[in-house]
Parts: C-alpha cells; structure tokens; sequence
C-alpha cells in the first residue's frame, strides 16, 4: 500500500498535517511486528536445543525391555513414559500374545503406547 503525502501548504485546511502524523503511526507499528517476528526467529535455534536435551533414553535392545507379560508394576514404572495407572492396567489384563494387544484390547491409547512401545516387549509362556 503506498501512501501519498502532500507537502506542507499543499492543503487549504487544517486535515493534511493531520493525516501525516496518522500514517506515522502505522508505520511504527509496521516497524515493531518486523522486529518482533525477527526476534522470535532467532529465538528458534535455542528452543531447538533445549528440546534436544530433554529427549527421551535411547532404545534398550530387545533382551533389555520390559515384558508385558511378566512383569510387576514395579518393573513396569521403569519404563519412561509409564504411569501407575497405566502399568496396573497392562498387568490386569494380562496376557498379551503380543504388545501390539495393549493398543488393540483397549488396554492403552495409542498415545501411550507410542511412548513406551520401544520399551517393552510380550514374551509367551513361563520366565
């Protein structure tokens, strides 16, 4: 948008220089949002790293994880992510053929089981 203004003596009356000092405004306010949106963009790389720091344990190999199937809710706690609700939940309705089950029987949501699904595993039979 392109905004024209007279020169001074220009006008027959008084609006003139007040419709100047109207444009100044917009155009601080125009001035403060650039900055700021520039600012919140270096402001990224930081909350990227901060989000890196907080990431969840790496993933155990598979003879380290849980089992669903055998495990106390003791043990269950262990696993980032679990809650006690939720560990009394999978060794209630046990037994699993396989981890998938917690999702599929309604066990857990999918949003927890994405969490703590690298974590365990369901081995059949005795332990």
């Amino acid at each position: 948008m392109l905004f024209l203004l007279p020169v001074r003596g220009e006008a027959e009356n008084e609006c003139v220089p007040a419709l100047t000092r109207f444009a100044v405004v917009p155009t601080a306010i125009l001035a403060v949002c650039v900055a700021c949106a520039e600012w919140a963009g270096a402001a990224a790389p930081q909350e990227r790293a901060a989000q890196s720091a907080s990431r969840p344990k790496p993933i155990p190999p598979p003879d380290a994880r849980v089992d669903i199937n055998h495990a106390t809710v003791d043990e269950l706690l262990k696993v980032p992510g679990m809650t006690p609700s939720w560990a009394g939940r999978i060794v209630r309705f046990r037994p699993y053929r396989s981890k998938q089950d917690l999702v599929e029987h309604g066990v857990l949501p999918s949003d927890v089981y994405d969490r703590i699904k690298d974590y365990v595993i369901a081995h059949r039979g005795e332990q």
